[in-house]
């Protein structure tokens, strides 16, 4: 009989620990994150109940990750390398050079020394159109080398109960067989809203922090910002504001395209795509549906599923509300690191059925 303790989940580009946990939720026994920022190792380590291993792709060896697989009957490796790489920015010009490019590249070289059962790989949806690099080709090709049976689709994310309208190119792959995505468990008619996820969190005002949730606080506005959201309605935008109010960067043509900073969220919607700056009010679409601010620290974690008690700072320090926000803006969200992880259950429950028919 299969048991998900049976398997050991190696986090590569771990963060803070989205995707562990969702493994973590799924019951798998999370063995270790590895990423080069030490700053994600304390909420990394205490959520996971895990060791975090402050360390460069680069410098793990083969013998590490063994080591840490032990004996374990099922080997899993999973990873999300650093998507800046990858962003449309960086494919327009061929001759942009990045060495995070090969963040791919040297997971593909573990995978060859350490030949891991299943395999996992999310990043960015723009990986499937990078056309100046090889980079995901090799990759899969590498896999089918070594006879990994590989799947990959880009997920979009409120189809798995993640309220933000996130999409997020997902690859599996298993030496035991076929493997998949399980199906979508939500459809435009139950989509998770952004009331459904923060509509019952206290009100503020800009420059407020919650007196029983040290997270829960909003960025304060300058007056100008200030009178620009007063003078944003519900779902609107920068195309709302009084001609005096608008940036003259707005009113160039190049300008007018960027229809989604200053905007405010919609209740009945998933949130847009939460970034690294999304406690900005400038930044993007993170303007609150009906408050006159922007999304808190905790608004942000809860649109990225994380859930209350998730910690992210030992609670006896200050800290830096800029990097617990660029922590969460680059997670992995919970519910797509479990999506991912009752995909691999599901597959090695029909694996083992497969075996012992």
């Amino acid at each position: 009989m299969f048991k998900e303790s049976d398997a050991g989940v190696i986090d590569l580009f771990c963060g803070i620990g989205g995707l562990s946990y969702g493994f973590k939720q799924e019951n798998f026994d999370v063995l270790a994150g590895i990423d080069a920022d030490p700053s994600c190792k304390f909420a990394f380590e205490e959520n996971n109940a895990s060791i975090f291993i402050d360390e460069k792709i680069e410098n793990i060896t083969a013998d590490t990750i063994n080591t840490l697989f032990k004996d374990k009957k099922v080997k899993i490796l999973v990873g999300c390398a650093p998507c800046q790489p990858f962003s449309s920015y960086m494919f327009k010009d061929a001759e942009k050079k990045d060495n995070k490019w090969n963040l791919l590249y040297e997971f593909s070289k573990l995978i060859q020394e350490t030949e891991p059962d299943i395999i996992s790989m999310e990043n960015v949806p723009q990986l499937m159109n990078f056309k100046k690099a090889p980079v995901l080709k090799d990759f899969i090709k590498s896999l089918e080398d070594m006879k990994y049976h590989v799947s990959y689709e880009i997920v979009y994310c409120p189809n798995y109960g993640i309220p933000q309208s996130r999409k997020r190119f997902v690859l599996l792959a298993s030496r035991l067989g076929p493997i998949n995505l399980i199906s979508p468990t939500h459809n435009s008619k139950n989509y998770k809203t952004v009331r459904d996820t923060i509509g019952e969190l206290g009100v503020l005002t800009d420059g407020e922090q919650s007196v029983s949730d040290e997270l829960h606080r909003a960025r304060k506005l300058t007056p100008l910002n200030r009178e620009r959201i007063r003078n944003t309605p519900y779902g609107g935008g920068w195309k709302d504001w009084p001609e005096d109010l608008i940036l003259d960067c707005h009113k160039k043509d190049g300008g007018k395209t960027y229809m989604s900073v200053y905007g405010r969220m919609k209740w009945e919607e998933p949130s847009p795509t939460i970034t690294t700056h999304c406690t900005g009010y400038g930044n993007g679409r993170f303007g609150h549906p009906e408050q006159n601010r922007a999304i808190t620290l905790r608004e942000a974690a809860l649109l990225q599923t994380f859930p209350m008690d998730y910690k992210f700072h030992p609670t006896d320090e200050q800290f830096s509300s800029t990097k617990i926000a660029r922590q969460i803006g680059n997670a992995v969200p919970v519910e797509l690191g479990r999506t991912i992880a009752k995909s691999i259950k599901l597959h090695l429950k029909e694996y083992q059925s497969n075996e012992n028919g």
